[in-house]
């Protein structure tokens, strides 16, 4: 099982890579988004189908799992790159080959079977220096690299307002987590801007998005590739009082994607139901009173922190959504307009929904909706600032 299992991470990381990477010049130097019915093209594709599900099979045909979860986490990763290059190049592999493996594995860990984003940002083991990719284009390390970086300091900040509660935010002890959150929020900003500079846009579009797209197992098809499937990102909109659990649109937002996001992000997504933001926290202290000087110091924190979540998220949808998703699907052709969003859903809908999220993050005034705006307007009416 072992030797099984190392040979399909030895492909993943090697054959499966130049295949892929072949596959893509062609498609570049072409500017489609596949080809097929050309030899050398075919010669590829059918090169990869056979070898990945002749070694995923060999595996299946055991009929066993890994003991450890994350052992298991990462199998289906690989199962999932192998099926989420097939959808991208259009080539159908067996279902027998690798459906009940990939099923068996996503019930054992309570996740959707299939390749995730948390594959590539949180459980990508490297070897020699090297994480998983599809390719070796420089554009997808680029990509995974600030990518992988935004969900660290999300995690960071995460981490460092789940300590406030348990302190109080009067506490001084408090500041020292509030600052480490607003550094951490900043740098997401920060990594979203160079991402912005250095990802090539038509790279981006011919040769990295085209991985993310929904794929079948089994019987039923499971929506494609989300960057925002991690908890941590849900836990400070939450933690902050930005954005609402009892909201229903973001009660759906949260809801949706719970069988995408790494198994131990689901017990956070779960506690968010629960979970008292610091926003109304810092609202009660200061109606009770003339503020302490603690206190006023991580009341003006926490607006810093919103501020720069709202800064991170505006910019990511203006500077990265609009200009990588939006404008590059109105010069794609009509056959491929209905396949431009790896959930599915028309691109208007999925454009309008990331612009709502934007919007509850960075508290905009917006008709019809409900934002913190309120709320943040008193904490600078109590603080007389």
């Amino acid at each position: 099982m072992t030797r099984a299992i190392t040979d399909l991470d030895r492909w993943i990381r090697g054959e499966f890579t130049e295949l892929n990477t072949k596959l893509e010049e062609i498609y570049f130097a072409e500017k489609t988004l596949v080809l097929r019915g050309r030899a050398e093209v075919d010669e590829l594709t059918a090169t990869l189908v056979r070898d990945g599900g002749s070694l995923i099979g060999e595996i299946a045909a055991r009929r066993e799992l890994p003991e450890h979860a994350d052992a298991r986490y990462e199998l289906l990763g690989m199962i999932g790159f192998y099926l989420a290059a097939c959808r991208r190049h259009e080539v159908e592999p067996e279902q027998a080959e690798f459906a009940p493996l990939a099923l068996a594995l996503g019930a054992s860990l309570g996740v959707a079977p299939r390749f995730a984003a948390s594959h590539q940002n949180i459980g990508n083991r490297a070897v020699g220096g090297a994480f998983a990719t599809f390719t070796t284009l420089e554009s997808e390390r680029t990509f995974l690299l600030y990518n992988g970086l935004s969900v660290m300091a999300y995690r960071r900040a995460t981490h460092a307002l789940l300590s406030v509660p348990a302190l109080g935010v009067s506490n001084p002890l408090a500041t020292y987590h509030l600052t480490d959150a607003v550094a951490a929020l900043r740098d997401v900003l920060r990594f979203s801007q160079a991402l912005a500079n250095e990802l090539d846009k038509d790279r981006f579009f011919y040769n990295i998005r085209p991985y993310f797209k929904s794929y079948r197992v089994g019987s039923r098809e499971f929506r494609g590739v989300n960057a925002g499937d991690f908890g941590a990102v849900n836990a400070v909109d939450v933690l902050l009082g930005l954005c609402s659990p009892h909201d229903p649109f973001y009660q759906e937002v949260i809801t949706e994607k719970y069988p995408y996001v790494a198994p131990a992000d689901q017990p956070l997504l779960r506690s968010l139901a629960t979970t008292e933001s610091l926003l109304d926290m810092v609202v009660s202290e200061l109606e009770a009173g003339p503020p302490s000087a603690p206190l006023r110091e991580n009341a003006e924190l926490l607006l810093d922190a919103c501020r720069g979540h709202g800064a991170a998220t505006v910019f990511h949808h203006n500077k990265l959504v609009a200009p990588f998703l939006r404008e590059p699907a109105g010069y794609a052709p009509p056959s491929d307009q209905a396949d431009m969003t790896t959930s599915g859903s028309p691109l208007d809908a999925v454009i309008e929904a990331l612009a709502r999220l934007r919007d509850l993050r960075a508290a905009h005034d917006r008709p019809g909706i409900v934002t913190a705006r309120p709320v943040l307007d008193r904490v600078r009416a109590l603080l007389g600032s």
